[in-house]
């Protein structure tokens, strides 16, 4: 029996709409504030999903009042409906002062009470903290110190904490934050943001997979030969040269990005679809990743780094680079999981700066048919069947088959079903930073990454990165606006496999 349409917007396609919050952003004067959240915030109050009652304080060392944050936002905000705009911002404060100082803190704490106070509500607070990492030690102690995360035993109203990447860069850093934050702060009140999966696509892997019973039957070794996720970048450093040198591609983008799409590609189904059940079956999976062998390290992950191509620069020529440098731009890396599921089924994952073009996605090949009985094409000849899953900069999938091409021949040619999500729902499909902030402002934390997923992925990655730091293991180069190094396809090992053209 067909589903009811309208029982289905009715029911269960319908936003669930946050209670009052208070908004705290610290780094509220920087890049991340001014393009991604408040913009992201200013969507949600179009879409009558931030509360009429919530409003925003943002907190930063640049001595400004009210209505300087408020013009400085302003250009960042897309066009609306007259007096639209100005009734946002009229929701946005600001405080000024040094994020070690207790009067700065006292001074925040007096302008959220006298919010409440104008409001007559005790509001839920959000603390999100788009500062550079290196500030939580010194942010977080100072919220618990003056009270502003103090919760009731039962966190209702509740004080949560929001932060972005790094969680630490390496297993040691990340335990030291993790020490600090859970000194401070319940497990309860973390939200480790990954705006990777806020994502229309990321996030329907799950509806994918969980939802259609024609693909579980054949997600496993016995049908699939082996999955590729690339996240590729046409940008450079860009003005993050200072953290990147520092970091490197393996710690920007695989210790979360890349393994929290591996993971939701590759674990098993959760008990329930909440915060727990979610994150218990990826720490199950990410566990059960076959350790990168040492001593033959070159064979399971490479790195590279750009240099000039035409009139694009390289990356030791880029500003606030060493000319030096053996940070690396690209990595790859082929990974084997060993469970029953997908046993001997390799994960291919790469991800590179300076690439032949901006490019996120998951393609799940499948293996040849065992036997074809068409005379002109053995087996092997047949084009596999290819899932992919785009994640970025256009979200949707594409289904590759094999079928007979028109005409009295025989001929058989490979038919592309496609699926655009702006095509097919048109409208507005949020950005990635709207789906999390709503979802912390509803206090839901299942797209949220949990400390234990964090050690799990440190473990794996750093004895890479020690490798990496102790030994004299190659860092090649690839020209700019290039596929990457031509020896990332030496870890494909069997002639015939190449990764994906860009």
């Amino acid at each position: 029996m067909a589903v009811n349409q309208n029982y289905w917007q009715a029911n269960l396609c319908v936003e669930m709409k946050p209670v009052p919050n208070l908004m705290v952003i610290f780094g509220a004067s920087g890049d991340l504030t001014r393009r991604k959240l408040i913009p992201a915030l200013f969507n949600l109050y179009r879409r009558d999903l931030f509360h009429e009652s919530s409003r925003i304080v943002g907190f930063a060392r640049t001595e400004m009042s009210d209505d300087d944050l408020r013009e400085s936002l302003r250009e960042f905000l897309p066009s609306s409906t007259p007096g639209e705009v100005d009734k946002f911002l009229g929701k946005v404060h600001y405080v000024y002062g040094e994020y070690d100082s207790p009067d700065a803190y006292r001074k925040l704490s007096e302008c959220c009470l006298r919010l409440e106070k104008s409001l007559t509500l005790e509001l839920n607070r959000t603390f999100y903290l788009s500062t550079p990492a290196t500030l939580y030690p010194t942010i977080i102690p100072c919220l618990a110190e003056s009270g502003l995360t103090t919760e009731n035993f039962d966190g209702t109203p509740w004080r949560h904490v929001i932060l972005e990447k790094p969680f630490g860069y390496d297993t040691a850093s990340a335990e030291d934050l993790d020490r600090m934050l859970h000194e401070n702060l319940r497990e309860r009140q973390i939200y480790r943001i990954d705006h990777y999966l806020g994502k229309e696509t990321v996030q329907n892997i799950l509806m994918l997979r969980f939802a259609n019973i024609i693909f579980e039957p054949v997600w496993n070794n016995a049908y699939i030969d082996h999955v590729q996720i690339t996240t590729a970048e046409a940008i450079g450093v860009e003005n993050r040269a200072g953290y990147y040198d520092k970091a490197g591609q393996l710690r920007d983008m695989f210790q979360n990005h890349m393994l929290a799409m591996l993971s939701l590609v590759a674990m098993e189904v959760p008990v329930t679809l909440d915060a727990d059940g979610m994150r218990d079956e990826q720490l199950k999976l990410i566990r059960s990743i076959q350790p990168f062998p040492l001593d033959k390290l070159d064979q399971h992950i490479i790195r590279g780094q750009y240099g000039s191509g035409g009139p694009l620069p390289g990356y030791c020529d880029e500003p606030g680079v060493a000319p030096d440098s053996q940070t690396e731009t690209y990595a790859a890396a082929k990974f084997f999981i060993n469970n029953w599921r997908w046993r001997g089924v390799p994960f291919y994952l790469r991800s590179g700066k300076r690439l032949k073009r901006k490019a996120s996605e998951i393609a799940i090949t499948f293996k040849h048919v065992p036997h074809s009985i068409f005379p002109q094409l053995s087996s092997a000849e047949l084009e596999p069947d290819v899932l992919v899953l785009n994640v970025q900069p256009e979200e949707g999938m594409a289904l590759s088959i094999q079928a007979k091409q028109p005409g009295p021949r025989l001929c058989m040619g490979k038919l592309t079903l496609n699926f655009n999500y702006a095509n097919t729902f048109g409208g507005h499909i949020p950005e990635a930073y709207e789906r999390l902030l709503l979802d912390c402002m509803l206090g839901d934390q299942t797209l949220f990454i949990r400390s234990d997923i964090i050690a799990a992925s440190w473990r794996l990655f750093t004895p890479v990165l020690d490798a990496w730091r102790n030994s004299a293991t190659p860092l090649y180069s690839y020209k700019a606006g290039t596929e990457g190094p031509d020896e990332a396809n030496r870890l494909f090992g069997k002639s015939g496999y190449f990764w994906r053209e860009l």
